[in-house]
């Protein structure tokens, strides 16, 4: 059989277990629920600009109209400046989650790299790579974005490095684990039999075959980048104002819970949505791509 066919058997095999997956995955009514939510959080994210004015709606004060309910004109109240919720929401969304999907990105491809190269070579690369991995686990992952975003400053490029590099070493782990249950196996020995090179066995057989652990934790993970991030902001080290952020708006409504419910409720309720979807989405997908639970 000539190469062209087998990498054609080959994609087509691959297609029909990613279909398999997906039937998986929208008979979990939870998960589909997460899909949802996150979904629509993503479109509001995408299209801020088009359903609220950045500038004149979010950013811009009018003190006259502060601290009012929910309304006809400002559907979720306006803050404590006179400010619109839900576009700062919506807005803030936007902020929320490229912040978490790069961080997770910055982790997956550094701790992923680290953590093929341990688990493939094993002796001393690995030695090194996972004592340097247990040093930065034994600091709470948010005290060390909180020392580093102090020592490069407060930037929504810097939260992200910070938030990213935090969370490489449980990447480094899941693709390690993955790489050691992997690299024993046959079609790996015949890779090596027939030449071919360390570098192309780790990127054409090794990372595809370990992508389902990576993409269950890459999901888990951007909300807790996402709950880091807002933690950060909320006290003063992650977004700086007026900028919108989920965080940030929780830490200059909190002086007004007492008389003004909505300053902190609604950007709360974001918070928690989105966690809440993306664990749910997280949870589905790990059924979905075990292959221990296919029916």
């Amino acid at each position: 059989m000539s190469d062209k066919a087998v990498q054609k058997n080959t994609s087509k095999k691959k297609k029909g277990q990613w279909s398999e997956v997906w039937r998986r995955l929208r008979r979990n009514k939870m998960a589909m629920l997460g899909l949802t939510i996150i979904s629509i959080f993503i479109l509001l994210a995408l299209f801020a600009d088009v359903i609220a004015d950045y500038d004149e709606v979010a950013i811009k004060m009018n003190t006259s109209i502060r601290l009012q309910g929910p309304s006809k004109d400002h559907i979720l109240g306006t803050d404590e400046l006179g400010r619109d919720i839900f576009a700062r929401i919506i807005h803030g969304a936007r902020v929320s989650l490229q912040v978490g999907i790069i961080a997770v990105g910055i982790a997956i491809i550094i701790g992923g790299t680290l953590g093929a190269i341990a688990g493939f070579y094993g002796g001393k690369f690995d030695n090194i790579i996972m004592r340097a991995m247990d040093i930065f686990l034994a600091i709470p992952s948010i005290l060390l974005a909180i020392a580093i975003v102090s020592a490069l400053g407060t930037s929504m490029l810097n939260l992200m490095i910070a938030v990213g590099i935090s969370s490489i070493p449980s990447y480094a782990r899941i693709v390690r684990a993955s790489v050691l249950s992997i690299k024993d196996q046959e079609y790996i020995e015949a890779a090596r039999a027939i030449g071919a090179k360390d570098t192309r066995i780790i990127l054409k057989h090794i990372i595809p075959n370990s992508l389902a652990p990576i993409i269950v934790q890459g999901t888990l993970g951007v909300a807790s980048a996402i709950l880091s991030t807002a933690g950060l902001s909320f006290i003063g080290l992650g977004i700086q104002k007026p900028a919108p952020e989920w965080g940030a708006m929780l830490s200059s409504g909190k002086d007004f819970i007492r008389q003004s419910w909505h300053v902190t409720t609604f950007p709360g309720i974001a918070i928690m949505l989105t966690i809440l979807s993306l664990n749910l989405l997280g949870d589905g997908l790990r059924d979905a791509l075990d292959p221990r639970l296919k029916q």
